[in-house]
């Protein structure tokens, strides 16, 4: 288990990565990106894993967050065969995993989304599992202050028990993130007793309540919840390792640094090397950067 961060490619964050100790990096690619596999030849991704390694970073997965239910069909499609070429770049960069967002049409609830959600990830999951690939859905709501028109799906158990019914194959998991089970008072511990054989990947990342504004405005409330980098908010960052080494997962902790209100923009790195040391002193020294 290593303890990495999300960050695009380049070459001066490998170089901060290696110096502050990371062993891992959760690799973002969006359109434009480096790395976008649309304008990215195959062979500069092989440099870039050859870097990786060079650095002694291991690559825990990819990430691409782009809405493949989304209500625009061509937009949908366009996503669906976006992210799909992700998966060329998974297998040349050595990496099983890559974080995703479920999708959603906003304008449907959530089980009004499962027909939709199957149609697309039947046979997303089908070409990940001949290739030996797994999709980690987070999950984040993607509310944005507007609750019932978000873009992902797969932010409740309830919504996972829908979806992989609906789509059973073991390709599909879930990429753990505590924070947002905070912001919706689901029990962030209890999740992982129950859904550890679906964790694929994990986002370290914090939160914190202002009670006060819950209790005047509701939980809704705009700044009623704060993602935090971890160690500044309410997460037991002791018992969630603990408990994800009880069920058994073998991947890295990979913190989400740039929603923090005060560690953000100039002061990212600060907060992701702060995290770091609160976050090892519960992982085994050896895992921390290295196997």
């Amino acid at each position: 288990m290593r303890i990495g961060y999300l960050c695009r490619y380049s070459d001066s964050e490998i170089a901060f990565a290696k110096q502050a100790g990371f062993g891992s990096i959760q690799l973002l690619i969006w359109p434009g990106d480096p790395l976008d596999p649309t304008i990215t030849s195959a062979d500069e991704v092989l440099r870039a894993r050859d870097k990786y390694a060079e650095a002694g970073i291991e690559v825990s997965a990819l990430g691409c967050y782009v809405n493949q239910l989304d209500a625009d069909e061509a937009t949908a499609r366009r996503n669906v065969e976006y992210f799909r070429l992700l998966y060329d770049v998974a297998e040349q960069m050595g990496v099983d995993t890559i974080g995703a967002f479920a999708g959603r049409n906003p304008e449907l609830d959530i089980p009004e989304n499962i027909p939709l959600f199957e149609s697309v990830w039947t046979e997303g999951a089908a070409i990940a599992e001949d290739r030996g690939l797994r999709i980690a859905f987070e999950n984040c709501p993607m509310f944005h202050y507007f609750p019932f028109r978000g873009v992902n799906i797969a932010y409740t158990p309830r919504a996972w028990e829908l979806m992989f019914e609906a789509v059973p194959s073991p390709a599909l998991g879930l990429e753990y993130d505590p924070s947002h089970l905070v912001c919706l008072l689901i029990d962030y511990l209890q999740v992982i007793h129950d859904w550890g054989e679906r964790i694929y990947h994990v986002h370290a990342k914090d939160a914190e309540i202002d009670w006060r504004a819950v209790r005047r405005n509701g939980i809704l409330e705009p700044g009623a919840v704060r993602h935090r980098t971890p160690g500044m908010g309410v997460v037991k960052w002791s018992e969630v390792i603990s408990a994800l080494v009880e069920v058994g997962y073998e991947g890295n902790l990979d913190i989400e640094g740039r929603h923090d209100p005060v560690y953000h923009g100039a002061r990212e790195n600060e907060g992701l090397v702060i995290s770091l040391r609160h976050l090892e002193q519960f992982v085994k020294p050896e895992w921390v950067a290295g196997g």
